[in-house]
């Protein structure tokens, strides 16, 4: 089930309505009924495997608690297992498959037989995968007692909320949110329904109109050359912030409606002054459980620079792969994990430049050029993200600086214009992007639905009317898009 879906729209009050309904011993049962209806909404069938995951979850965090020795280890390797190995049936199996067929082809001259599997991702597979693993590994590490109760349990991982794309929870923060008794509270219920008309503006208003060029450009990529590709290259930049973030503003909006509070998965990243930041404002979730999960059981950064070199470039790596079964998005993974090596390498040269160029006495332009330096190079990684293969990315990274000269050509000029939809359309894409920065910077200086809350009704309501009205009539609606993250 779509949020941006009319099924939605009369699906999530009625959910909400039911729950502060009921007496606070049968929430609990409804939130997971809804959960099971809003998953399978999707494909059906695949509850199964959501079902079987959660069993062997919930048995494996009783039994690694009550166990003692080497046990709670084999425990805790039989739930990665499971759960791992549902992941690399659905997501990697064919992706292996091929890629070691395309090896043997090379090497036997074509004459290797291709293993595929005709099924289907599930949705989010990869998102409740991982909060399913976070469970099971900090009931391992002693962080979390386990769950016992096993509707609670199911219902921590399939919270419709956040369950096909995030924020990806850990067991301490919403496990006992469950059991909380949640009042209706008014002033919650209006912040939650602010934040989930803001994303729901950033996903069907910025993303999905910011979309339908970034389909073109990309989809007909040889037809275009140098402006097309920088300017579809930062659309897509802000079409993916917006579809995600959107996302999860919708999730956390609507959870916070009901009482719960999910976690920050977005914090203005294309602000960030340097690789790592970014990776610290942009899907906050992930790259904290790749954090605490990973990074720091490899060795972290307490061990000598080449292994922390190394342990950066498995993460990355993993993290691309994470994202999808394509070298595509292994490289963009490898990319940033480069990024983020370069930059720590480079860190003391960095210094002594900006005492060169005297950029250290005007830290407002060092901060600037800091940014956008960072957004260029997040931008160019964004180009193996989208591009269906890596020779599309070759041929893009070559011709982006090719063609500009071309413009005074009227006829270039006009089939550009018309890849964007023409100047009108091409304006009021670039005057959402300026919305958008503007409500970021607005944001810097504290929560705007805060600071909107305590203005009188006479100031607040036309707000509210003129961004109702703004979705209505700008909004992107002729056919329900998915979430980009959703295929992953």
């Amino acid at each position: 089930m779509l949020f941006n879906s009319v099924q939605f729209l009369i699906f999530f009050p009625l959910v909400t309505a039911l729950y502060f309904l009921l007496p606070h011993r049968a929430r609990w049962l409804l939130l997971l009924a809804a959960s099971c209806y809003f998953y399978m909404a999707f494909v059906p069938q695949y509850i199964l495997i959501l079902g079987f995951t959660i069993v062997i979850d919930y048995a494996a965090g009783i039994i690694v608690e009550n166990s003692r020795g080497a046990s709670r280890k084999q425990w805790l390797v039989a739930s990665l297992i499971a759960n791992l190995g549902v992941l690399f049936v659905f997501k990697y199996f064919n992706f292996v498959g091929d890629t070691v067929a395309s090896v043997a082809n090379a090497i036997l001259g074509g004459h290797s037989v291709d293993i595929v599997l005709a099924i289907v991702l599930p949705i989010g597979l990869s998102f409740h995968t991982f909060q399913s693993l976070s469970y099971t590994i900090e009931v391992y590490r002693g962080r979390q007692a386990a769950e016992h109760h096993f509707g609670i349990y199911a219902l921590y991982v399939m919270f419709y909320p956040q369950l096909v794309a995030g924020p990806i929870e850990r067991p301490q923060h919403m496990l006992h949110q469950f059991r909380e008794r949640h009042a209706f509270d008014e002033t919650r219920v209006r912040s939650g329904l602010q934040l989930m008309a803001w994303g729901m503006f950033k996903k069907v208003v910025i993303a999905d109109r910011l979309a339908i060029p970034v389909n073109e450009v990309f989809g007909h990529y040889q037809l275009y050359s140098g402006p097309a590709f920088l300017l579809a290259t930062i659309f897509f930049a802000f079409q993916i912030y917006c579809d995600f973030s959107g996302y999860s503003d919708i999730a956390i909006g609507s959870a916070q409606v009901m009482g719960f509070d999910l976690m920050q998965n977005f914090r203005r990243p294309y602000h960030a002054r340097s690789i790592a930041e970014f990776w610290t404002r942009w899907h906050i979730s992930l790259s904290s459980w790749f954090r605490d999960y990973l990074y720091i059981p490899l060795g972290g950064s307490r061990v000598a620079k080449w292994r922390w070199c190394l342990n950066v470039l498995i993460v990355f790596l993993v993290s691309g792969l994470w994202h999808g079964a394509q070298w595509t998005f292994v490289a963009w993974g490898a990319l940033h994990g480069i990024y983020l090596i370069a930059e720590n390498l480079l860190a003391p040269g960095a210094g002594r430049l900006t005492e060169f160029t005297r950029l250290n006495r005007i830290p407002r332009l060092l901060i600037d050029v800091q940014v956008l330096l960072t957004f260029a190079l997040v931008c160019y990684a964004w180009i193996f993200f989208r591009a269906g293969s890596l020779s599309q990315v070759w041929y893009m990274s070559i011709g982006i600086f090719n063609g500009f000269g071309e413009l005074k050509n009227p006829a270039t000029l006009v089939s550009l214009l018309g890849a964007f939809g023409g100047v009108s359309e091409l304006c009021l894409s670039l005057a959402l992007i300026a919305v958008l920065e503007g409500v970021h910077l607005l944001q810097i200086r504290g929560s705007i639905r805060e600071r909107l809350a305590a203005q009188p009704a006479w100031v607040r309501w036309p707000v509210y009317y003129a961004g109702i009205a703004a979705l209505v009539l700008l909004g992107v609606f002729a056919r329900p898009s998915s979430f980009i993250y959703f295929q992953f």
